[in-house]
This record gives C-alpha cells, sequence and structure tokens, in this order.
C-alpha cells in the first residue's frame, strides 16, 4: 500500500505540474514606472509595416477591419497599434509613407493641439531595419525608407524631454508612442492608466533608454496583442503599425485600402 500510494503521489504531482498555464508568447510586457502601469512591445526581429490611406483609399478604421485586411498574414501578428495623428475620414494629417509610398506629405505648418505642440517629429524605418524618431525640422525625403509617419509632439529629443512638459501635469490620458533604443530597434508603448506626458516622457528616456521618442495619440490609444488575447475597442483610427513575429519577416507589404 505505501508502493501504491507513492507511485499515486508522484502521477499526481507530475499532472499538477503538466497542468500549469503556458506563458504567451508576447512581445509585450507590462512595466511599472513612477506608480503607473505601462505595456511595452518589442518587436524585437520582426518585420513592422505601415497602415494609412491616402486620398481616394478607404482607412481601416478598427483593429479588427486591420486583421481582416492582412488575410493569411493576420495570424503572423505580434502587435499592432495606432500611430499618428489623423482627421476626420481617418486619413493621416502628417507625412505617411506606406511600402515606400508616400501617401501624406510631410505637414510643416502651425497650428493648436499635440499635434502642433512643436517640436513635433516623424517616426521611420529605414529598409536596413533601422528605426529613427526624428524632428519634422530635420526630415528629409530618402528613397531608403520603408515607412514612415509624423506625429507630436515629440516626447524625448536627443536625450532630453520636450521643453513644454510639466513634471506630473493635470492633464492625463491613456497614451501610446514610440522611442528608439541604443540598439537602433523601436520600443512600442501603451499607458494602461491615465497618465501625464512628463511621466510617458521620463518612461522612454529614463526607463527604456530612448533618446528619442514621438508621442503617437492620446485617448484613442488602442492595441492589438494577439498572444495576451488583448484588443482594444475605441472610437474609429486611424494611421497605425503592425510588427509580425520574426518568422513573418520576408518580403511583403500591406496593400493600400480600396474604396
Amino acid at each position: 500500500m505505501r508502493v501504491f500510494a507513492l507511485v499515486f503521489l508522484t502521477v499526481a504531482a507530475c499532472a499538477s505540474q503538466g497542468a500549469e498555464p503556458k506563458v504567451a508568447d508576447s512581445p509585450c510586457r507590462t512595466e511599472l514606472f513612477e506608480g503607473a502601469s505601462f505595456t511595452v512591445c518589442d518587436p524585437g526581429r520582426g518585420k513592422i509595416e505601415s497602415v494609412a490611406a491616402a486620398r481616394g483609399e478607404t482607412p481601416v478604421r478598427r483593429l479588427v477591419d486591420l486583421e481582416q485586411q492582412l488575410g493569411k498574414r493576420g495570424t503572423r501578428v505580434a502587435f499592432a497599434m495606432n500611430a499618428g495623428m489623423f482627421g476626420e475620414d481617418g486619413r493621416p494629417i502628417g507625412l505617411a509613407i506606406v511600402a515606400g509610398r508616400e501617401v501624406r506629405a510631410i505637414n510643416r505648418r502651425k497650428g493648436g493641439g499635440n499635434f502642433h505642440l512643436m517640436p513635433n517629429g516623424v517616426f521611420q524605418m529605414r529598409e536596413d531595419g533601422r528605426a529613427e524618431v526624428v524632428p519634422t525640422t530635420a526630415w528629409k525625403p530618402s528613397s531608403d525608407i520603408a515607412f514612415a509617419t509624423q506625429s507630436g509632439p515629440l516626447l524625448v529629443i536627443a536625450g532630453k524631454l520636450h521643453p513644454s512638459f510639466d513634471r506630473d501635469g493635470r492633464s492625463r490620458y491613456v497614451r501610446n508612442g514610440v522611442g528608439v533604443g541604443s540598439d537602433g530597434r523601436a520600443r512600442f508603448v501603451i499607458s494602461d492608466d491615465a497618465v501625464s506626458f512628463g511621466k510617458f516622457a521620463r518612461l522612454f528616456r529614463d526607463r527604456l533608454g530612448c533618446r528619442d521618442a514621438l508621442f503617437f495619440d492620446g485617448s484613442v490609444s488602442a492595441l492589438w496583442d494577439p498572444a495576451n488575447g488583448r484588443r482594444d475597442l475605441t472610437v474609429p483610427l486611424g494611421p497605425m503599425v503592425v510588427a509580425f513575429k520574426p518568422a513573418a519577416s520576408k518580403p511583403g507589404r500591406v496593400a493600400p485600402a480600396k474604396p
């Protein structure tokens, strides 16, 4: 009986261990910083593409519509999020380059709102995989830009925070943006809590080590993280970025949406 009991306990222990839930294979992780929670997504070696509509094209306004447009490629998505400010029609109000094709020219006009809180900037990826955040005033066209999206304000500029930010201002929203680390790779972030511009910018500089970072949007910020079963529901979106799992890092583009 003792031998039987020992065998039973051993089998039960193995079964218990085998029943442990698997950890989601997601490039997105939670970071706690200055009392707030953030989701940080690192695409690693995965391919990143942009989605933005030109005049005469139908914008993709929801993350679920993005999955439908990608078709079979949707199964290879690592994550996606909104990326850049847009008008009521869902089209970008600033520079947008998709698959090497300029669908909206650079916007250097003055105006109100976050987009025009100067300096603003451009997030872009080169054909060789280098990610860059560039001030709008310094941006130059180039044939090796795979995609680009313009937004504002810049959060971190050459290691310094945007000069207009208070340390922890009263304007609090769920915000998202992108920064570039010392390794030349992009880090995409969405806050899980409503946070100020100052705290959001410090996360990129002080926790993630990004010398340059760009604000994408606030209050409409949304993330699709398939591995963790997350797909945020928001008001209709505009430009987006989508990162694929490394195995999907092969030639291929998101086709422009048709009317």
